[in-house]
């Protein structure tokens, strides 16, 4: 008897003749499972994806070193404020007595506010220190005085990069401008915290006469982004779990047939969830969007499991046998059957391990520890209920209900289900040529599938949260705000998550030729980048805000010609005095936005064509880099989101690559060791390689990219692939073994196995495709694959595997790696 005979018969001997022991044993688990769940955090949007990527540190750095930022600090925020003109003097007033409510409110922590009314307050009265002082002077202006201000703040270039696009300098008007606000927080700061002072700002906002706080004055900044998304999440959940409930218990009723039985797998389901839930607190491993997803798939297996167990074991209940003989039966099989699943399952999420994204490698080992738990409930708690619950009903006048295997005898679905069978027995080298070109071809077409990844690609879907708006609460979902947000800047602001692409010099230009590398850098762009009439990159950096300053004032231009001595325009000497006397300039705010305070660092921003590529124009901004003897770092919104997808790609292909060539493995060495043949290992990858190939094929078909969240699909597909085919399998070779023909274990096989299977797919591929109701799109677009795997999975062990196997028994035995008529003389002789 091998080990893992030993193993099944332990848990036969508990299962039967110790089940309420085993219960209790299980709910006493499950109460400790129940303490993690305090320890349950929360982590969401695309700051998961970006961590430890040099273009996203020089994008932090920048938010430290410099007055204006690209990705925008966690400890500020930005106040929209829309109206029929923000240069008139009540929303002047409006503007600066925000500013002086915020500030003035302690608790807030606000360090600081900015906004064009600030600049065009301090050419009316320049000893004005506070908001409240600005706002008294703008208040007393004359009206040509406050024109006059404008005009010269204007002059300045304080006031048209503050505003939205609509900006009319001879009429001084615009209907947007954005208040900048930053907290006296350390960088560090929880998100709770920043969360909390930025809603309590929100308040604040919405006490200022004029101002109606998420209307037409909007404030916005990390914390209320992380909160949102946090709801978002909720939303989601709320719409989606009472769906696939709903869902999932309409085909519970037509797997199981039996309330009791019903009753007994979704306390099991219950208790896988809990248990992985309860770990996940203990680990502290944070809920995150990639994480949503490990739930639909721990139902999928765990309901697989289930059908499985409970349609056996009405098998052998048919043929006569006793409650315990007949659970003995069950599991003697299926154990061995589940604990392949499981392992193989296991390869295909542990894969995602070495993926370089955390979010990812959370969702490998909690997805992996999940279907664990599910092998140890569906694998022993359950059948020890079932043992339990059978033994009372014969004791007690318990009606029964539906006690018949899926599929068994003439029923219209053991006729649909022997299509397969019939196949095999017709034209089954067509069948698998077909079908394997069929794979072949989904994976070539599937080679060229989008990637994608951005901030927008974590927020939801604005048609179909207008249409769940018009849902009864709780299903309605939140007004979210940065749904506008986004709006505003886009359109009123011109400003995106990308457009343009960054060069962070990190050294310092204090040296006499910096400014002089800085312009070359502009100089034969390539065609990627927009371009000025001179042939130059159309580029913002401390050498363009000094040429703008030369311009303006004639006595700092007779200072940039004094040290300019190649008469290029730009300072090539005693760049420390140039830099001085910018930042003592109305020019200060705009230097401060392109030159750190100590002057060891700089910023260049490139405009992009547009509708040019984004990997071109990355691919173009990195060459500079590299060409540019300066030590640059290229970086930006658009370059952090072409290396998460490098990655995403690189992770992508190596998670399948290490989840198939684990599983071919495995399933070679178990089978060789279990029945004495590798083949039957082999026979279960053909269909999970012809799955894999129609998914790929799919996501491009169906204009779904690969994102973050839905990358390890390819090696969790693996792992779905191979529970149906080991099921099918390893039911048709114990049918083999016991001396039925190829034909006679295959008509055994798919009455009992096929039928499970389908109730199997029935019910996970609607629990798990309901995820097309979510509101986010790579939730969206997740479920859908999901279900697309579990189907495929399905439909090739149904019409694939019968006519595999009848091949591989007629061509095998001519190479030696037939179904081996030595295995079937083994198994005579131990008959005799």
């Amino acid at each position: 008897m091998t080990a893992a005979d030993r193993f099944v018969e332990r848990v036969d001997a508990l299962v039967t003749e110790r089940p309420a022991a085993v219960i209790a044993v299980f709910l006493l688990v499950s109460v400790v499972a129940v303490g993690g769940l305090a320890g349950i955090t929360t982590s969401a949007g695309a700051d998961q994806f970006t961590q430890d990527i040099p273009a996203q540190r020089a994008l932090d750095d920048i938010d430290e070193e410099f007055e204006t930022s690209i990705g925008g600090s966690a400890t500020s925020a930005q106040l929209i404020v829309t109206d029929g003109n923000v240069l008139s003097r009540s929303t002047l007033i409006r503007v600066l007595e925000t500013q002086d409510r915020l500030e003035s409110r302690s608790t807030l922590r606000v360090r600081s506010t900015s906004s064009h009314a600030d600049a065009i307050a301090q050419r009316l009265d320049p000893s004005a220190e506070t908001p409240g002082e600005r706002r008294d002077a703008v208040a007393a202006a004359t009206p040509s005085e406050l024109r006059a201000a404008i005009a010269d703040a204007d002059a300045a270039g304080a006031v048209a990069p503050q505003v939205s696009v609509d900006y009319n300098p001879t009429a001084q008007q615009a209907g947007a401008t954005i208040v900048g606000i930053t907290y006296d927080l350390p960088d560090a700061a929880t998100t709770a915290r920043v969360t909390e002072l930025q809603t309590q700002s929100v308040g604040v906002v919405d006490s200022v006469p004029g101002n109606e706080a998420g209307e037409n004055a909007i404030l916005f900044g990390d914390g209320i982004l992380q909160s949102e998304i946090t709801a978002l999440l909720t939303d989601t959940a709320i719409i989606v779990f009472p769906a696939a409930l709903l869902l999932i218990l309409g085909f519970l009723v037509f797997a199981y047939r039996d309330p009791i039985d019903m009753a007994i797998g979704l306390v099991a389901l219950l208790m896988s969830l809990l248990w992985t839930f309860g770990f996940m607190g203990y680990a502290r491993i944070p809920f995150s969007d990639s994480l949503i997803t490990v739930f639909p798939l721990l139902l999928a297996v765990g309901i697989d499991f289930g059908i499985h167990i409970v349609n056996r074991y009405r098998e052998e209940r048919g043929e006569g046998l006793g409650i315990a003989a007949a659970m003995r039966t069950t599991t003697d099989q299926l154990l061995i059957a589940f604990l392949l699943v499981t392992i193989t399952t296991v390869f295909g999420l542990a894969s995602n391990v070495v993926s370089p994204f955390e979010p990812n490698r959370d969702f490998g080992l909690v997805a992996a520890a999940g279907i664990v738990f599910t092998l140890a409930v569906f694998g022993v708690f359950l059948p020890a209920a079932k043992v339990l619950v059978d033994r009372r009903r014969e004791r007690l006048p318990i009606p029964e209900f539906g006690t018949t295997a899926l599929g068994s005898g003439g029923s219209r679905l053991g006729r649909v289900l022997h299509v397969g069978v019939d196949l095999s027995r017709v034209a089954p080298v067509a069948v698998v040529a077909l079908l394997l070109v069929a794979g072949a071809a989904g994976g070539a077409y599937g080679t060229g599938v989008n990637t994608e990844f951005s901030e927008e690609a974590f927020f939801p879907d604005e048609d179909r949260l207008e249409t769940y708006s018009n849902l009864p609460e709780p299903l309605a979902p939140t007004d979210y705000t940065f749904l506008r947000v986004l709006t505003l800047f886009e359109e009123e602001f011109e400003r995106s998550f990308v457009g343009s692409v960054t060069l962070y010099v990190d050294q310092s230009v204090r040296d006499d030729d910096a400014l002089e590398l800085i312009d070359r850098t502009t100089r034969n762009p390539p065609d990627t980048f927009e371009t000025t009439d001179e042939r130059r990159a159309d580029a913002t950096s401390v050498v363009t805000v000094i040429e703008d300053r030369a311009e303006r004032d004639p006595e700092f231009a007779a200072l940039v010609d004094r040290n300019d001595r190649l008469g290029t325009g730009v300072p090539d000497r005693n760049v420390d005095e140039v830099y001085d006397a910018l930042l003592d300039s109305p020019a200060r705010g705009q230097a401060r936005g392109y030159l750190a305070a100590d002057r060891g660092s700089a910023r260049i921003d490139y405009a992009i064509r547009p509708g040019v590529d984004n990997s071109e124009a990355v691919a173009d901004v990195r060459e500079l880099a590299e060409r540019t003897p300066l030590e640059a770092v290229p970086t930006g919104d658009l370059v952090v989101n072409e290396a998460v997808i490098d990655r995403l790609t690189a992770s992508a292909i190596r998670s399948l690559i290490a989840a198939f060539v684990l599983t071919a493995v495995f399933l070679a060495l178990s089978y060789a060791y279990l029945e004495g043949k590798a083949v039957y290992g082999l026979l279960n990858l053909v269909p999970v390689l012809v799955t894999v190939g129609l998914l790929v094929g799919s996501m491009r078909l169906f204009s779904i990219p690969l994102t973050p969240i839905n990358a390890p699909i390819l090696s969790v597909s693996i792992g779905l692939g191979v529970d149906y085919t080991v099921h099918f399998v390893h039911r048709f070779v114990d049918e083999f073994k016991a001396g039925l023909s190829v034909d006679e274990a295959l008509d055994v096989t798919i009455a009992g196995t096929g039928g499970a299977l389908t109730g199997s797919m029935l019910t996970t591929v609607c629990g798990l495709g309901v995820l097309w109701l979510a509101v986010i799109p790579l939730l969206r677009d997740f479920g859908v694959l999901l279900a697309l795997g579990v189907l495929y999975a399905y439909l090739c062990s149904i019409l694939l595997v019968p006519s595999l196997v009848v091949v591989w028994g007629r061509y095998g035995d001519r190479v030696g790696l037939g179904l081996g008529d030595g295995l079937r003389a083994e198994s005579a002789d131990r008959a005799d």
